[in-house]
């Protein structure tokens, strides 16, 4: 009996190269299923399921990695590791996605494969794509990913787009009534623009975009020469579908897509072209952080590192930590000309930190799967990220080695970081307070609180409230951003503190009741928010419901029952004007004086 001749080089890496290929396919179709589900979700308005499908889709990516690696080692055996075979399966691969639409998030997917094989410390080039392998698209487009609208009317463009979109399950109804409203709207807005007030051309993207309980199309249009966004934000209630809000600046439709938000669903064939007309939209807005926003988030991040590549290749500055107050979780450093911080877990946790590493990058995987409500950071994770040593400022070395030996190794050239989480940088909300005039610090305690309630009604508690925890984004919008002592809100036993006994049991040291592990007295929030009598008053305006046991635990057992809420992506002045129910009359009033306002959740 003869023995089996080993299996040649090239055949090796044609086989497991068109099973990466075969994996990849598997992932986008999957992945593609889930997305096509939210149309349904949303004429049903079964907010739990797409809730289910978004958290899904999340997870669809490293089940078929798990699969998919397991047929690999099994094809390579003792060959798993040669990179010989890996430079062969990279140059196959390439050729392998030349034909496909999607070839760019392919790519990463490769990445994500070789770097599970290998576990590389920084890149490597040879057996992954460091940059894209094609500078312009390899395949031609077969279809536009948007349509171009003209009509003699406002009201008739917008009545032929929501026309368009049958999935809606739009009444003709309330087509003609939102056409009429969404023209008004536009004859209002654009008067500024020379009194152009008839918009009669326009281009909508042809996927309708779905987050929360929202559908979006995503539209531009021209005045004077001038490309602005054309913005229509829907709503399915009791009323049925309709269009509830139209947004019509860079600002606002750049919001839709924040780091702060969670991924939309949308079914697109080809996410290049996808992106590239959204970026039309919001040219300021990074091509990473759209390619994010759509739900390709490992791509989004392969593009933030190549970006990150050119920035460093650019500029001369060094790294070096962040502004505010120090972390006791984290070290967190940045590149004054480079919008983001790198967060690394340290070693030991100081008093009264009682979390361990592992609970924390919990924290950190809740909130990846949770609705961000345009409150939390999205933080992109890393692993065995290689920095240039020339690049970091002494101080800074000196605390990586000392508080992060554990995941930070120093060389004499790199900074190897063999776990760290990346977040666009804000400014800390305590810095913020010091710097402010007093009206812009005044909105930033009013938001400040809306923030926390916010994050309330998506069934989280921030944990630590103090405002060294929260930042204000270039928006001047307060947003949260430390996630070790954060948890869901129905875990929390919100407690109003008993009477004293007399009055000695004041001035103790320790208090005259015993306080259990979750226990939480919102009675205590001000006086430890380090905030000036000025902006305390502030707070307790609009805000003092937050200061009262009653207020959590309702919101509380309204969750617990399963009752789901949803924040909205614009103000209150970009909805369309509806006439309000009886109900809804009834609880707004405009002559409550400022002075005892406080707002509440309806």
């Amino acid at each position: 009996m003869t023995a089996r001749m080993p299996m040649s080089t090239s055949r090796l890496a044609n086989g497991v190269s068109r099973a990466i290929c075969d994996g990849f396919a598997d992932f986008h179709s999957r992945f593609r299923s889930i997305t096509q589900q939210a149309a349904h979700r949303f004429a049903q308005r079964d907010w739990r399921g797409l809730q289910e499908d978004t958290r899904r889709r999340l997870e669809v990516r490293d089940l078929v990695l798990a699969q998919l690696l397991t047929q690999v080692r099994a094809r390579l055996g003792d060959r798993l590791h040669s990179r010989l075979i890996w430079v062969g399966i990279k140059a196959v691969y390439s050729g392998l996605i030349e034909q496909r639409d999607d070839w760019e998030v392919a790519e990463t997917f490769f990445n994500s494969v070789t770097r599970r094989v290998f576990t590389t410390v920084g890149i490597d080039p040879e057996i992954e794509f460091l940059h894209t392998d094609y500078a312009a698209p390899p395949t031609q487009s077969r279809k536009p990913v948007f349509r171009t609208y003209r009509a003699e009317t406002t009201a008739d463009l917008i009545r032929k787009v929501l026309s368009d979109h049958p999935e809606l399950h739009l009444s003709a109804h309330a087509i003609d009534m939102d056409a009429g409203r969404v023209a008004t709207r536009l004859a209002s807005e654009l008067k500024c623009h020379g009194g152009f007030t008839n918009v009669v051309t326009a281009m909508f993207a042809n996927a309708v975009f779905y987050r929360g309980e929202h559908a979006y199309l995503m539209g531009r249009t021209t005045v004077h020469d001038t490309t602005i966004p054309l913005v229509l934000c829907l709503i399915h209630d009791d009323r049925g579908p309709r269009v509830d809000a139209v947004l019509l600046t860079e600002e606002d439709v750049s919001l839709l897509f924040s780091f702060t938000r969670s991924y939309f669903l949308v079914e697109v064939e080809r996410p290049y072209d996808m992106v590239a007309f959204i970026n039309s939209l919001i040219p300021h807005k990074k091509v990473a952080e759209i390619y994010i926003s759509m739900g390709y988030n490992k791509h989004g991040k392969t593009e933030l590192y190549r970006n990150a590549l050119r920035h460093l290749a650019d500029t001369h500055d060094n790294y070096q930590l962040a502004e505010g107050q120090k972390g006791m979780v984290m070290i967190v450093f940045t590149m004054p000309s480079y919008p983001v911080v790198i967060k690394v877990i340290r070693d030991n946790f100081e008093f009264p930190k009682d979390c361990s590493r592992e609970s924390v990058i919990n924290r950190y995987h809740l909130i990846f799967n949770h609705d961000r409500a345009g409150r939390l950071v999205d933080a992109q994770e890393y692993e065995y990220l290689v920095l240039d040593r020339a690049r970091f400022s002494d101080g800074l070395l000196a605390e990586l080695c000392h508080d992060a030996s554990k995941t930070v190794s120093i060389d004499e050239n790199r900074v190897v970081i063999k776990h760290c989480y990346a977040e666009r940088r804000v400014t800390p909300l305590n810095v913020y307070l010091r710097q402010a005039d007093v009206e812009a610090a005044r909105a930033a305690v009013v938001d400040y609180g809306q923030a926390i309630k916010d994050l309330a009604l998506t069934n989280l508690f921030p944990g630590d409230l103090l405002p060294k925890n929260f930042g204000v984004t270039r928006n001047k919008r307060v947003v949260f951003y430390d996630y070790d002592e954060v948890c869901l809100l129905t875990e929390c036993k919100f407690r109003k503190i008993p009477q004293s006994r007399d009055y000695d049991d004041e001035f103790a040291a320790e208090p005259w009741f015993g306080v259990g592990p979750h226990d939480i007295f919102p009675e205590e929030f001000l006086q430890f928010l380090g905030l000036t009598p000025e902006l305390k008053q502030v707070f307790s305006v609009y805000h003092g419901d937050l200061l009262q046991a009653d207020f959590w635990n309702g919101l509380k057992q309204r969750l617990a029952t399963g009752e789901l809420f949803h924040v909205a992506p614009y103000a209150e002045d970009k909805r369309l004007a509806y006439a309000l129910p009886p109900e809804r009359k009834a609880r707004t009033s405009d002559t409550v004086p400022e002075s005892e306002r406080s707002i509440t959740l309806g």
